[in-house]
């Protein structure tokens, strides 16, 4: 009797340590998961691209219906640009090797004809801070360090930031363009003008610098 008692008292203490240790282990695996920042609270997924908001590092990877992503550069800093009455704030910045669910090839057949492919992507919110509605694009040309050129007709999200800005109106979401170039280390771009409801230009377009890291 006092045998039995001895071993199930040894291995209640040993399922006690494996549980432990299991425990121990997916603890581990969740704090690898990111949060979500805040800046995307009511943002509306693409339908095209891989909900890449909690990657936040490189080398994360994800995949979903839509396909895989994975970090190859990483700009996480928050940078805020004033052209005229326009509030420009870039949120974060990446390199991203995606991968789309094959439904979605013909999608990106207007844009490549590549099955895997990098995206340089941005997190943008504009703002404008005056009184009168204004037209503004905040990405009109996009140019890599390696020379590789792309205009604001190339951009992947569609999420209509291009155009007009009610007074006090704010806008958010994903601008983001399919590179060929592999080692790419800073992207420089440049918005467009501001123009008022008469078209006319009140304030010239920027140009700012992105570096990877």
């Amino acid at each position: 009797m006092k045998k039995t008692l001895y071993f199930l008292l040894f291995s209640a203490i040993l399922l006690g340590g494996c549980s432990e240790q299991n425990d121990s282990i997916a603890v581990a695996s969740t704090d690898t998961v990111n949060e979500v920042p805040e800046y995307y609270e009511d943002y509306v997924l693409s339908p095209q691209i891989t909900d890449d908001r909690t990657l936040q590092e490189v080398g994360q990877h994800k995949r979903d219906s839509k396909g895989e992503a994975t970090v190859e550069a990483v700009n996480m800093a928050t940078e805020t640009y004033d052209i005229g009455s326009v509030e420009l704030t870039v949120e974060e910045s990446k390199i991203l090797q995606v991968k789309p669910d094959y439904s979605l090839i013909d999608f990106f057949h207007s844009y490549t004809h590549e099955q895997e492919f990098k995206v340089v992507k941005m997190f943008v919110e504009i703002t404008n801070t005056s009184t009168e509605p204004v037209h503004f694009a905040p990405v009109a040309l996009f140019k890599t360090d390696a020379e590789e050129l792309k205009l604001w007709e190339d951009d992947i999200y569609l999420e209509n930031l291009n155009g007009d800005l009610a007074p006090g109106e704010t806008k958010r979401g994903n601008i983001g363009f399919i590179i060929e170039e592999s080692d790419v280390d800073s992207v420089t771009i440049t918005t467009s003008d501001v123009f008022n409801n008469s078209e006319e230009k009140i304030a010239d377009a920027l140009q700012f610098d992105t570096r990877f890291e």
